[in-house]
């Protein structure tokens, strides 16, 4: 494999598509670091479900100031209670724009990135800098609703589940401020046809033709 000095890669996609497990992936094979922007979310919404302050916006601008992102990484924060908190959390700007600012100071000081959410080629990484590639994943929903179902370890219903990650999804492609989608010239991963190897093949492919 070639020695690489600089790749960013962008990684989008709907709720329990896979984009987590692909970008792990990737990331280990190319020697790069991964920052999953969803872990963002979720412990912001962890912090305000057990904390409840009384200015959401300033408790999490000083949170988001002095802890890391190893840190926040090695935190369980796939919880249901937490699944359905955070979509209504992210459509906040204000939110929105604490996470990425956190985000873009950690990219900008790395040349060598994988990146995964929501908004990563249309947002984060849309210029300064601009991603060398992106990746859109999708996943039949009711192949997406059993993995999160095992990855909650079953303890709440299938149907549950499935309600929860098509309201997420809609929520997450209609809400106003950076929007869920599919950017001009992202390459799409349909997961729920490919094995872990497949995706991992694909993605390998097409990013050795910029490299």
């Amino acid at each position: 494999m070639k020695k690489i000095n600089k790749l960013i890669i962008a990684c989008d996609g709907e709720s329990a598509s896979g984009k987590s497990t692909a970008a792990k992936l990737i990331s280990k094979k190319y020697g790069l670091l991964l920052i999953n922007s969803g872990l963002l979310y979720r412990f912001a919404s962890k912090l305000i479900l057990n904390n409840k302050p009384k200015n959401v916006i300033s408790y999490l601008n000083s949170k988001f100031k002095t802890i890391s992102y190893k840190k926040i990484s090695r935190l369980n924060l796939h919880s249901e209670k937490i699944s359905n908190h955070v979509s209504t959390l992210a459509k906040d700007k204000k939110v929105r724009n604490i996470i990425n600012n956190f985000q873009k100071k950690i990219i900008k000081s790395n040349k060598k990135i994988c990146v995964e959410g929501r908004d990563i080629a249309s947002k984060i990484l849309s210029k300064n800098p601009k991603y060398d590639i992106a990746f859109y994943f999708k996943c039949n929903i009711n192949v997406a609703s059993y993995r999160r179902w095992l990855d909650l370890k079953k303890r709440v219903s299938l149907k549950k589940v499935r309600k929860s990650l098509q309201n997420r999804t809609f929520m997450d492609k209609k809400r106003k401020h950076s929007p869920l989608k599919k950017v001009k010239g992202a390459i799409l991963i349909q997961t729920d046809k490919l094995s872990k190897k497949d995706v991992l093949l694909k993605m390998s492919k097409n990013i050795e033709k910029i490299i």
